[in-house]
């Protein structure tokens, strides 16, 4: 195997190593009853997560194979020939350049490429500044992938002048200073440095690249998944010196475009990550079920704001979180914070209009359904399934914690899930009544939202109370709820892409004493607004709009955000007027949008 062919593999197999469980499992007994955990180092302290009974055999499977990975790349790298350095210059980081750099990006050479592309693509080809660009955000949202796309467009020379640094837990702002200095005086000035926030001291001193490289003409991007270390750092050592991109964030324009996964039910399942570029993505996604979209909190969010926190300011920014870090409960709090907005959101949709301890919505949707209507859920008993479902949102394992959550840990790290671009709340306005003002948690990845309220609709439907329905009788109850849910999915997307195209105008959702607008866009530099109801029916019905044709509701409207200049419903059917009321197609809708 060619030289650059063996390095290319290498990169593979220490990114894949790098997604598996280091450590090893270890069980305890507590009175009489046996408890697993996953026990592992980091930052030289032992840490020790609980594995539930059904999960061991998993983490042993993955630990096994992380093992034999590694074993595999010691042989490769022992068998590795002395590597031809850039002339004959020794790097102490791992440093690719040249031809290499052609193999490594041929992978992705015809992967479509993300609307944010762009932006990466012109500081490349730009004037000299003294800026970095950042480009963050979180795991499987593209990040190395556009850096090895630009080195795709690359020429043979322009690639000479380039370099690709993968940095490790084992390396430093001292390695990285000597090897920069390397490829400096080699005429190398497009280096791209990815995952530089698994260093300890990168918070502290990245001053570095700007201040000393970025200065003499280099173009240095910083790539890596823990966004929250960027965040701190632009915030001091960079500040006013770098340049931020964000992939966080995947709207479905970019979903169905660059994986070429079409539909926006496929993006309530699965949108959020760029993994795998379209192949098998339904069956291997990340969010393809709970107990992956689980790890992913874990690994991706959780990991990522303590790992920050650990690193700035010596780890004196912990404020309420600090018990909690301490006690080695902080992974476990984010986790659980995380589990709650997806758990809320579902309450919400099953319990919208209770009344008596109704089921809400979806009873009485099932009572009315125009193509099947059943009664089938008059007949269950509510107050045993409204127990249920509470006690399925409950925070488990509350005897394992030493430190409670309270308000000030919960809001702290609803801070970070916000500055990691994972959240984002949507107004929620009342009129008449205007000094009423709350908000709803929008969460930007909905698959990772999809696979919890799923998981959690099943175990409810396992429930002895549905057990004496028929099996054909439980599935309908759950696809008819699964639907609902992604109604206020749908919403949800729409409300949060809208919000995110329009920066200069408000959007947000209208309550009226009785029904409301699902969205509403004012403009208050022109004094209008546009209202919108949001469906997920691939069907017109009247009573889709009739509160956009209710008088008393467009007038209170009109008093306060002026003139309504559109009413428009947005659902999954085509787009065509009905009446005064403009139907149109919601991805047709989402793909018009442009972030600003």
């Amino acid at each position: 195997m060619e030289s650059s062919k063996i390095q290319v593999h290498i990169k593979e197999l220490e990114q894949k190593i790098s997604n598996l469980p280091p450590g090893s499992i270890t069980k305890k007994n507590v009175n009489g009853k046996v408890y697993f955990y996953h026990r592992w180092t980091e930052n030289r302290k032992r840490r020790e997560k609980y594995i539930p009974n059904d999960e061991v055999e998993n983490y042993r499977t993955l630990i096994e194979e992380r093992k034999k990975l590694e074993n595999k790349l010691k042989e490769i790298k022992t068998s590795l020939p002395k590597k031809q350095k850039v002339n004959t210059t020794s790097f102490i980081t791992n440093v690719l350049t040249g031809s290499v750099l052609r193999s490594f990006s041929a992978p992705v050479k015809n992967y479509r490429k993300r609307e944010c592309f762009q932006q990466l693509h012109n500081f490349i080809y730009s004037e000299n500044h003294d800026k970095v660009f950042i480009l963050y955000g979180l795991r499987r949202t593209g990040k190395t992938t556009m850096i090895r796309q630009i080195f795709a467009e690359m020429n043979d020379e322009e690639l000479e002048k380039a370099a690709f640094i993968q940095i490790t837990v084992k390396n430093n702002l001292a390695d990285i200073n000597h090897d920069l200095k390397e490829l400096e005086r080699h005429g190398v000035c497009y280096v791209f440095l990815d995952e530089v926030t698994v260093m300890d001291d990168f918070i502290e001193g990245a001053a570095l690249f700007s201040d000393v490289f970025a200065t003499c003409g280099m173009k240095i991007v910083l790539s890596g998944t823990d966004s929250l270390g960027f965040i701190f750092t632009e915030d001091e050592q960079l500040y006013d010196r770098c340049i931020l991109m964000h992939t966080t964030f995947i709207p479905y324009r970019d979903f169905e475009y660059v994986l070429n996964i079409c539909g926006i039910d496929e993006y309530i399942h699965y949108g959020g990550t760029m993994s795998l570029s379209g192949i098998n993505y339904n069956e291997n996604s990340t969010f393809a079920s709970k107990k992956n979209a689980d790890e992913y909190v874990d690994t991706a969010i959780a990991h990522n704001i303590q790992h920050a926190l650990c690193c700035y300011q010596n780890g004196e920014h912990f404020r309420n979180l600090k018990d909690l870090y301490e006690k080695d409960e902080l992974t476990s709090a984010i986790n659980r914070v995380v589990e709650d907005i997806n758990h809320r959101f579902t309450l919400e949709v099953l319990t919208e209009e209770w009344k008596s301890h109704d089921l809400g919505i979806s009873r009485s949707n099932l009572r009315r359904d125009s193509k099947k209507p059943t009664d089938i859920l008059d007949n269950i008993d509510i107050a045993s399934v409204t127990n249920n479902v509470r006690k399925l949102l409950e925070i488990k394992n509350k005897e394992e914690q030493t430190v409670i959550l309270d308000n000030a840990h919960v809001t702290e790290i609803k801070e970070y899930l916000d500055l990691l671009d994972l959240t984002k709340d949507i107004d929620v306005f009342s009129l008449p009544d205007v000094k009423k003002k709350s908000s709803r948690t929008v969460i930007a990845q909905p698959g990772l939202r999809y696979a919890q309220s799923e998981a959690l609709i099943k175990s409810l439907l396992l429930d002895e109370t549905f057990s004496a329905l028929s099996l054909k009788e439980r599935t309908f109850i759950q696809e008819r709820i699964l639907t609902e849910i992604k109604g206020r999915m749908l919403e949800d997307i729409v409300l949060l892409e809208t919000k995110l195209a329009n920066p200069q105008k408000e959007v947000f959702v209208l309550q009226f004493s009785v029904g409301e607008f699902d969205m509403v866009i004012f403009d208050p530099k022109l004094g209008s607004c546009k209202i919108f109801e949001i469906k997920h029916s691939k069907e017109i019905d009247s009573r889709q709009y009739r509160h956009l044709i209710d008088k008393e509701k467009c007038a209170q409207t009109e008093h306060r955000y002026g003139p309504i200049t559109g009413k428009y419903v947005l659902y999954r059917g085509e787009t065509q007027m009905v009446d005064t009321i403009q139907y149109q197609n919601v991805e047709e809708y989402l793909k018009m949008l442009k972030n600003k």
